[in-house]
């Protein structure tokens, strides 16, 4: 394996360097050792690193690396590799990943943009007091909520205590490979929300796909409807459409390619 496409893609962006980037790998032929795609993603040094490859059968493999960790769902590199590969082909207008942990996943054209189809999340009320000590929150939340794969929920009552929020990210790291999500009803938007995963070697996550599928169903709840906007306040910020189907949280966002390479080794 001497050399293998490469593109920075920024997802869930209204123009370059805004958003989400990821950098998205093509694998050709089998999957090398998990240590050079880890080498890889700690190279690139982004939020995540995706790896696709066509298999056997057709079907296309679909991994995510953060620059410390494999993930098991990442949603803006997921919509990510969707845009690289409808982009080279024109006519296609939906690509499905076969993951290994997550099920499969669908990225579909839709006008100057992408929807992307990600599992639900069900979170379940829990305490959560180291999280809410570590987001410097204590007298803040609304509702604490949990969910086992590794999720957690701080509802606050005020779009600008989401803002303002200070967290002390080594304490949230004590805490394992976690996303911390705090949200509460937004400004211009339905809803606003920040993730952090320093767990994972992501402090603070520009635009977060998993987190919307994990606090979609209680938003949808909460606001009586399926359908609402949203928007993640990092410092590069990213907006999303979100709209519960059964069991699948639809995210719609644009794409935009950044950088085109080889990567070599």
């Amino acid at each position: 394996m001497t050399g293998l496409h490469y593109a920075l893609v920024d997802a869930f962006a209204d123009r370059p360097f805004t958003g989400n980037p990821a950098a998205v790998v093509r694998i050709d032929g089998a999957w090398p050792e998990d240590a050079l795609l880890q080498a890889i993603a700690a190279e690139t040094n982004q939020p995540e690193t995706a790896f696709h490859r066509v298999a056997e059968n057709g079907t296309i493999d679909l991994r995510w690396f953060s620059p410390a960790t494999e993930v098991a769902l990442c949603g803006h590199a997921t919509l990510a590799t969707g845009h690289i590969i409808l982009s080279v082909d024109p006519l296609r207008t939906r690509v499905d990943f076969r993951t290994r942990h997550s099920g499969v996943l669908t990225v579909t054209r839709d006008g100057d943009g992408y929807e992307l189809a990600l599992p639900t999340l069900a979170l379940c009320p829990h305490p959560l007091p180291a999280f809410v000590a570590a987001l410097g929150l204590a007298d803040e939340p609304v509702a604490t909520l949990w969910h086992a794969q590794g999720y957690a929920l701080i509802v606050l009552a005020d779009a600008d205590v989401v803002r303002r929020a200070a967290p002390d990210f080594r304490r949230l790291a004590a805490e394992g490979n976690i996303l911390t999500i705090i949200t509460a009803p937004g400004d211009d938007t339905d809803v606003i929300s920040r993730a952090f995963a320093p767990g994972a070697g992501v402090d603070e996550d520009p635009v977060t796909g998993s987190a919307h599928a994990a606090m979609a169903p209680w938003w949808a709840a909460r606001l009586g409807r399926s359908h609402f906007s949203a928007f993640q306040a990092s410092r590069r910020g990213g907006r999303l459409d979100c709209r519960v189907e059964g069991d699948r949280v639809i995210l719609r966002g644009r794409c935009i390619t950044t950088i085109e390479g080889v990567l070599r080794r």
